[in-house]
């Protein structure tokens, strides 16, 4: 079991609101992390599960260009993990 993450426990991490994008490609999991961001408040959390390589990248990116911070990621047998808190700048 292959096992990567970006702090010691985003699992631990509580989140507001979750988003299964299991199955869907490129650029469906992030349009749709976007879409349930805008009806958040800010400083809530996001979890997503998405099974698309290219959304390691994709999220980070994401989250350096809005504002919003990744507070953690993770990836496991082809599941990929992210938790993203919704920045008190933007509305």
């Amino acid at each position: 079991m292959s096992r990567e993450t970006s702090n010691d426990s985003p699992e631990a991490i509580i989140a507001d609101e979750s988003l299964d994008a299991v199955g869907l490609t490129c650029p469906l999991p992030l349009l749709k992390a976007k879409q349930a961001l805008n009806k958040m408040r800010p400083g809530q959390v996001l979890s997503v599960v998405c099974t698309d390589p290219g959304s390691v990248r994709d999220f980070q990116v994401f989250a350096n260009q809005s504002g919003h911070q990744l507070l953690g990621s993770t990836a496991v047998e082809g599941r990929y993990g992210f938790w993203l808190k919704k920045s008190d700048a933007r509305g």
